[in-house]
């Protein structure tokens, strides 16, 4: 549990200037949706935030669930809070607009379509230190670059990732399910992030293979570090079947896959989840070393201007489900669709 913060004005400000951005209007009936382990300064903020709308605001608080996996479970943006409870989607469903301020967000939790099939807006508040949130502050205008990469990556049939360290990847997009996220949402029935600026793709079973190189400096940000070493890892039919390296970082990647897979009996966690690129420009690489592991989630290095962002774990696209969960944001790819460049050595064309 992180520390009770004195609640700032001005962040009370930003929740504020972001749920309207999520077209909560005077009157709406919004949940605060928390655990007994999310952060008491970010419930309090939507709470405070909602209220100056002029919304009419509950909570829906939920004791956090027993640990059942022998691996530590983290990044997965698939939180189990809910844990099932028909009366909980119900109530999330019925609301204009659901704050979710769980740790891990609902993302690909198991209950969101039931939540936005009723009609709910929801916004993910990731789960770190609120000056975070405000230096990620999203503007009106930030779906613009996101809608128009997301139209680019829908229309494209390959995606090929290079670097100067090695990466040479493969990623057909036939089948593919495409999504952006900006930092706020305002269509009912829709999901987003804050922090945002990113686009995603979802790929169709058998379609990534190559090699991902991961650089001094590159982020695996389950493990919430830089890599001290590069980190090579062989892909083929999805699958990572290689991570080669003999630094503490090939080690422990090395260990945790190897965990998951002991743990449930497949190799769903080596396979790839998502790939994408980041585009916010107010997002900073090197954010990280400026907090403390319990105040940081990392969704801001997910979105920073230019990153390749690959991630393995659970893709319903593909069929395949698990709890583990790699992000791995890095820097200096080059990412072409049709051989269209639009990130250039890391840097957004």
């Amino acid at each position: 549990m992180t520390a009770d913060l004195r609640l700032e004005p001005r962040w009370i400000d930003g929740f504020a200037h972001v749920f309207g951005l999520c077209a909560v209007q005077r009157g709406d009936v919004c949940a605060v949706l928390s655990e007994s382990a999310s952060r008491r300064d970010l419930v309090q903020l939507a709470e405070l935030g909602l209220a100056r709308l002029g919304a009419r605001v509950f909570h829906v608080v939920l004791p956090q669930r027993p640990v059942t996996t022998p691996v530590p479970v983290r990044s997965t943006g698939a939180s189990d809070a809910i844990g099932g409870i028909d009366a909980v989607v119900a109530a999330l469903a019925r609301c204009s607009f659901v704050a979710d301020c769980t740790v891990e967000g609902l993302m690909h939790a198991p209950e969101l379509p039931a939540i936005l099939a009723g009609g709910a807006r929801v916004l993910y508040v990731s789960h770190e230190h609120p000056e975070i949130l405000e230096r990620c502050l999203p503007q009106p205008g930030d779906d613009a670059p996101v809608r128009d990469a997301m139209r680019r990556l829908k229309s494209a049939r390959r995606m090929t990732v290079t670097s100067a360290a090695g990466t040479e990847l493969e990623i057909g997009l036939e089948g593919a399910r495409v999504g952006g996220v900006w930092g706020f949402t305002s269509k009912p029935g829709t999901l987003g992030h804050w922090p945002g600026g990113l686009v995603l793709a979802f790929p169709a079973a058998g379609r990534v293979r190559g090699t991902l190189v991961l650089d001094r400096g590159d982020v695996n940000l389950t493990f919430k570090r830089y890599l001290a070493d590069p980190v090579r890892l062989v892909i083929d039919d999805d699958h990572v079947v290689d991570v080669v390296g003999d630094s503490p970082d090939a080690q422990m990647m090395r260990g945790h896959y190897a965990a998951w897979a002991e743990h449930e009996g497949h190799r769903g966690a080596y396979a790839v989840s998502h790939v994408g690129w980041g585009l916010n420009r107010r997002a900073r690489w090197d954010a990280m070393l400026f907090y403390d592991k319990a105040d940081f989630n990392g969704t801001e290095l997910r979105a920073f201007g230019g990153n390749f962002l690959y991630s393995t774990g659970a893709n319903e696209v593909a069929g395949r489900h698990t709890l583990g969960h790699f992000d791995l944001p890095l820097r200096g790819c080059t990412v072409a669709l049709d051989g269209e460049v639009v990130v250039d050595a890391g840097r957004l064309v």
